[in-house]
């Protein structure tokens, strides 16, 4: 048997093995979605190196390893098992997942105003099932890929939230997705949904993160549907277990002035990708994008951002930046893609990556596609080294190597994470980047190499 067919069989076997238990069996709608990917699963292509989209990052990792679904509820956790992965400073309504399973008694959800929904996926299913049907796959369609369609096979949980018409939220919502340590691994396919009608506005943070170095395999589909006027600021913080695997699909689609402000900061996993899909469906939409990931030995962190303008008269920043490490890898994969209709566009795209050790590798690839005549579009990537000179400036000041090091990576770093607007998540960001970079530049040694 070859290795392809090995693949296949995985993919096979994960959809058979996760059918069991899976809410909303009455939905002929639900049923059908489910079908449809399910036989997707079969006839959609097996990432392997010789694909475009999968020429640096092997799925070996994955498909190597026998990860049993998660289907079951998680009842027995207390607040004292979160107290170190929740942001007391930050005030902010509160939704806890424990492996892809919406957490009720942990989460925070008191006087949410009205016109608001958050909650679980799940259970949204059994209490308003036709309003999910319309919004379900609107940002997926024929996007998907064979991951993709395995999450929606064996859609069982995740986030719902929903804001109508005009509703602005005082406060962020802050979403944690805890992956606990079992005796087998596990993957988690958790489906997340936020709507936004014309004219809300939110901030919603997502962290990432696990219970002691446990082993799983988180495959994540978000899907953004952001109407006339909209606005999110959209922060996802991965910082899992150094065993752990994460795959993050995130659909966005923006109708006429909407705004999507996101930061995606990626500093955990041992195998992490996560892939962006921006859709601009009608004029003067707004979207900024900005990125920082981290790589040391023994991890692979992967970004592929996909941006279409396909509509007049809409803007896209995109910005990623990476620190690598150790024998650390990193990719980085850009494309904007402006249609011959999409006059007036002004998109721009930029990767830059700072490399601690000579046994660190990055493969970049920005990428600009421009069919139509009267716009403002660039693109570009740069791969160096700390500046010998200012690591001398501060040595001569009396700051140590290490120190120095530390102080020009923040530095580096400190343009992705000023675009946070919440203070407090920021702060926490910054601290867990700073213990980081503790241990990246005591790993390079006294002479940098």
């Amino acid at each position: 048997m070859n290795t392809a067919q090995e693949a296949r069989q995985w993919f096979t076997r994960t959809v058979q093995e996760g059918s069991d238990q899976l809410p909303g069996q009455t939905l002929e709608w639900l049923r059908n979605i489910r079908g449809s990917a399910g036989q997707a699963v079969e006839t959609l292509p097996v990432p392997f190196r010789m694909q475009e989209q999968w020429r640096y990052t092997s799925i070996a990792p994955l498909v190597s390893r026998h990860f049993t679904p998660s289907t079951h509820d998680f009842t027995g956790l207390q607040e004292i098992d979160l107290e170190d992965l929740q942001l007391p400073e930050m005030d902010a309504y509160r939704l806890v997942f424990a492996n892809g399973r919406f957490i009720p008694q942990l989460s925070g959800l008191s006087a949410l105003p009205e016109g608001v929904r958050m909650g679980s996926l799940r259970t949204a299913l059994s209490t308003d099932p036709e309003r999910l049907s319309a919004w379900f796959g609107q940002t997926v369609g024929q996007e998907q890929d064979i991951f993709t369609a395995l999450n929606t096979a064996l859609i069982n949980d995740g986030m719902l939230v929903y804001l109508e018409k005009g509703i602005r939220l005082d406060k962020p919502v802050h979403i944690i997705h805890v992956s606990l340590e079992l005796n087998e691994p596990v993957i988690v396919n958790a489906r997340n949904l936020i709507v936004m009608d014309e004219g809300s506005g939110a901030s919603v943070i997502e962290t990432f993160v696990s219970t002691g170095d446990s082993v799983y395999f988180n495959n994540q589909v978000t899907e953004i549907l952001l109407h006339a006027e909209s606005k999110l600021e959209h922060v996802r913080l991965q910082k899992e277990s150094r065993q752990a695997s994460h795959l993050s699909n995130v659909f966005i689609s923006q109708q006429q002035n909407s705004q999507y402000h996101g930061t995606a900061l990626a500093m955990g996993a041992a195998w992490g990708r996560t892939n962006y899909n921006v859709r601009f469906r009608q004029e003067g939409g707004v979207c900024n994008l900005h990125g920082l990931y981290t790589a040391g030995d023994q991890q692979l962190i992967d970004f592929h951002v996909d941006v279409q303008h396909a509509v007049p008269n809409c803007s896209s920043r995109e910005n990623f930046k990476g620190l690598l490490y150790g024998k650390g890898r990193a990719v980085f994969d850009g494309r904007i893609v402006v249609e011959k209709q999409a006059q007036k566009t002004d998109a721009h795209l930029s990767n830059s990556n700072l490399m601690l050790t000579r046994n660190a590798e990055v493969d970049t690839k920005p990428q600009l596609e421009i069919h139509a005549d009267d716009v403002k579009c660039s693109h570009g990537t740069t791969v160096g080294q700390l500046d010998a000179e200012h690591i001398f400036y501060l040595r001569s000041r009396g700051i140590d190597y290490a120190s120095a090091q530390k102080m020009l990576c923040l530095g580096f770093a400190e343009e992705i994470l000023d675009g946070i607007q919440q203070e407090s998540f920021r702060a926490y960001a910054s601290r867990g980047l700073q213990e980081l970079l503790s241990t990246a530049v005591h790993d390079t040694g006294s002479s940098g190499e």
